[in-house]
């Protein structure tokens, strides 16, 4: 009775009736002061809300706190990630067993995502118990029939919004002292080092569970870029992604195939497809370990404006190992390491290694989410490029340094963003380079504004 009366209790003061519509509607209560409640709650949850976003890393480092738990749960359900809701509120039945409102509320979702073999379990299970108010067996027996009425919508469909601004003082790379090599001889830059753009994209996803721990997506996308003073960034884009998200023992993996097409305005288009894995897994309470493999197939189209594009036409191996660790409630830190390789059609200039480095720090502050970053790369390239120097040999070191912050308009605005579901990036980033040529001993700053937004389209 205390972890009910808990239950109850959070359902009323973190406004959680809500999310818990559809559990409540299986439930022999009085309808019309139930949609009373709910619908006072719909006021005072726009007006009022300020409720904020929990992260992964806050599960993490407090996995017993029901009511964290319970607002993660129901952040994530939101965002149409049923697959943390479901995880979660699985946990929360194995610390609160007696708990029967926990399970109730899985079971809707369960229902809510069409995953019949898991709901029946529970429900078969929750049958056993001699301790089983008639309500609720009564409650049980009408799930059980929803899913036997129900048709199969297995299908989850999602549509992301961005739109933003990027200025750069050099968007030329330009170098320090404006000199070029070209040809074995020196010569001066006079490109253009100042120019904003703008870009919005779209992208549509289809999700759906693949077994009770997999689940399988179809995201197709599209970017548009204008730059101002120069064309060079004027291009519309197209991609294609397929996805697998799976569980093999403690490792959660991801294969992906991706399919990209880039129209650019002045220049040649550009091809490319890549496939992949990705996984990770934890260790122990603050460690979680990150790792991957891409292969890349890059081609460009020869046009009057580029008749030189295909030269560039490559493949690529990478490979990514990064390490995740949770200081504090707040404070993350995040390094990681990279190594790629590139083959070019023409080897002078374009075949070259890459070895990276990259370390993070993360808070999660409560009224927003900070990223302050460093990444050290290192070019190595494999033929001379005659067109710019004979005898030399490019190597490259890029220093990069940035600070992200993200913020949830309905934070500030919640009559505007009620579900918090709108997002304001601001951005700052400083690339050093320094390099055995002029042409690439530059450095470059850029400011970056954006706003993204998800909707849920069933």
């Amino acid at each position: 009775m205390e972890n009910k009366a808990i239950f109850f209790k959070l359902l009323i003061e973190k406004n959680y009736i809500l999310t818990y519509l559809p559990l409540f509607m299986f439930k022999r209560l009085n309808k019309l002061k139930l949609y009373l409640v709910a619908t006072f709650l719909i006021v005072t949850t726009t007006v009022f809300s300020s409720e904020k976003n929990i992260t992964y890393m806050q599960i993490l480092q407090k996995p017993n706190d029901l009511d964290l738990n319970l607002k993660y749960a129901q952040q994530q359900g939101k965002m149409g990630n049923f697959k943390q809701t479901i995880s979660t509120l699985e946990r929360l039945t194995m610390l609160y067993p007696e708990n029967i409102e926990i399970k109730l509320y899985l079971l809707s979702v369960l229902v809510q995502v069409d995953s019949p073999e898991k709901a029946n379990t529970i429900i078969a299970d929750m049958k056993l118990r001699k301790d089983l108010a008639p309500e609720d067996l009564e409650t049980l027996q009408e799930i059980e029939e929803e899913l036997k009425d129900r048709e199969p919508s297995l299908w989850t469909l999602t549509a992301d919004m961005s739109f933003g601004g990027v200025y750069s003082d050099n968007v030329n790379s330009v170098s320090r002292t404006r000199l070029k090599e070209d040809s074995d001889s020196v010569t001066g830059v006079n490109s253009a080092k100042y120019d904003r753009t703008l870009s919005g994209g779209l992208g549509l996803s289809a999700t759906r569970p693949v077994g009770e721990e997999s689940s399988f997506l179809i995201n197709l996308s599209h970017t548009s870029s204008e730059q101002y003073m120069e064309t060079d960034d004027d291009y519309q884009s197209y991609g294609l992604t397929l996805a697998l998200d799976t569980v093999l023992g403690n490792q959660s993996l991801s294969p992906y195939f991706m399919l990209s097409m880039s129209d650019y305005q002045t220049d040649a288009d550009s091809f490319s497809k890549m496939w992949g894995i990705g996984g990770f897994f934890p260790f122990g309470e603050r460690n979680s370990f990150s790792y991957g493999y891409a292969f890349s197939d890059s081609k460009g189209n020869n046009n009057a404006s580029d008749t030189t594009a295909d030269e560039t036409n490559s493949i690529g191996h990478s490979f990514t190992l990064g390490h995740d660790f949770i200081l504090t409630e707040i404070i993350s830190t995040s390094i990681g390491l990279g190594y790629s390789d590139s083959d070019a059609k023409v080897d002078a200039g374009n075949d070259y290694e890459t070895y990276d480095f990259s370390f993070g720090l993360n808070f999660a502050f409560p009224w927003a989410y900070i990223a302050v970053g460093s990444a050290f790369s290192f070019n190595d390239y494999k033929r001379e490029d005659t067109s710019v120097s004979s005898n030399k040999l490019r190597s490259d070191y890029t220093s990069t340094y940035d600070i992200m912050l993200t913020k949830a308009i309905g934070d500030i605005f919640p009559t505007i963003d009620p579900n918090r579901s709108l997002f304001i990036n601001l951005s700052y980033e400083k690339l050093i380079s320094e390099a055995n040529m002029l042409n690439y001993d530059y450095i470059a700053d850029s400011f970056s504004l954006s706003f993204s937004k998800s909707f849920r389209l069933n």
